[in-house]
């Protein structure tokens, strides 16, 4: 049996997936299978995922069941301790698996292991950011305010903590075991992250290093930044549902961290109107949180204004500068062990 599972979706992603699996097939640690999941993609993706030959590779098709579908197909067929996940347009570095197991093994109580991650943009190009998340203590409480984990290629988790989240339905005439909730969309990772926070007893904890590239997809970006704050209230509505006592305490605050992580991602994505908008309405929400984190509050909003208000070749010029300062003062934060924001 191999020590970790590998669990790729695949669907319309032909423009990225051999680079995905070239990435995997280059990890430092090599007892591992890698599940390519066929989740009824129309384009030619899976012609290119059967070109690698390796035999640790199994694809595995089914009608498409969308992203958490994709992943409980795997995990259902996965014969690895540890189930690491990787979007199909991301990147791995190459000692991902490796940097994972070392933590995993010699921290029993952590049930998800995550790291950072750098973003790149549709051509693989960095683009100087980084998702520096907490590392450690992962309450519920920080899971409302945002994904610690960061992405959906960043955990490896173990079997067992799939094990004791798993429910059973019959969604397609039969009945199944389920882990990841097929209702969303979007945001089935964190809504699944906070079960585990709330009903077992594993830790979520991160490594202090860069293990996995994000890539930051243009296409449909108001309506998918609008998709994923009512992906959020829906996890927060199904929280609610068996942690009433959570939502209650902190629903205003969930709402506006997530709003606030919209508003710098606008930014991020050259989207003035649309961050100054957002940044707006989390202060309207929850407007301590400018006093609860000031400096990344304050800074996503000066962002959002000067984007919007200033020429983007001016903008640029500021956000360099901006950024290089940021790493002289930090002095590589990447590689700090010190709890960081969800940018």
């Amino acid at each position: 049996m191999p020590k970790i599972s590998v669990i790729v979706p695949v669907y319309k992603v032909e423009a990225y997936i051999a680079d995905t699996i070239s990435s995997v097939l280059a990890q430092t640690y090599s007892d591992f299978e890698l599940l390519l999941i066929d989740d009824g993609s129309p384009d030619k993706s899976i012609d290119i995922c059967r070109q690698f030959t390796d035999a640790r590779i199994r694809i595995i098709s089914q009608e498409n069941r969308g992203l958490a579908g994709a992943r409980n197909t795997g995990i259902r067929h996965a014969q690895g301790e540890y189930l690491a996940f990787l979007d199909s347009d991301d990147l791995w570095t190459p000692q991902k698996l490796e940097k994972h197991l070392i933590h995993l093994e010699n921290s029993p109580s952590v049930g998800v292991s995550f790291s950072r991650s750098a973003f790149i943009n549709e051509t693989g190009e960095f683009m100087n950011e980084y998702q520096m998340p907490r590392l450690k203590e992962i309450t519920p409480f920080y899971l409302l305010q945002g994904n610690h984990v960061g992405n959906g290629s960043a955990p490896v988790v173990r079997r067992k903590v799939f094990e004791e989240i798993k429910f059973t339905a019959n969604l397609y005439a039969t009945v199944e075991d389920f882990y990841f909730d097929e209702a969303f969309r979007r945001a089935e990772d964190i809504e699944c992250w906070l079960r585990v926070a709330i009903q077992t007893n594993w830790q979520i904890e991160g490594i202090p290093e860069t293990l996995t590239l994000y890539r930051v997809n243009s296409q449909g970006l108001s309506a998918s930044l609008l998709q994923q704050f009512e992906a959020w209230e829906q996890v927060l509505e199904k929280t609610r549902s068996y942690a009433p006592h959570l939502i209650t305490q902190w629903e205003n605050l969930s709402k506006a961290y997530q709003l606030r992580y919209l508003a710098r991602t606008s930014v991020r994505l050259r989207m003035g109107a649309v961050a100054v908008q957002l940044i707006h309405q989390a202060l309207k929400t929850y407007w301590r949180i400018v006093f609860e984190e000031p400096r990344f509050t304050i800074f996503t909003l000066v962002a959002a204004y000067l984007l919007w208000l200033l020429p983007q070749n001016l903008y640029n010029k500021i956000e360099g500068y901006a950024i290089q300062k940021i790493r002289i003062l930090r002095r590589q934060p990447i590689f700090s062990d010190k709890p960081g924001l969800i940018q």
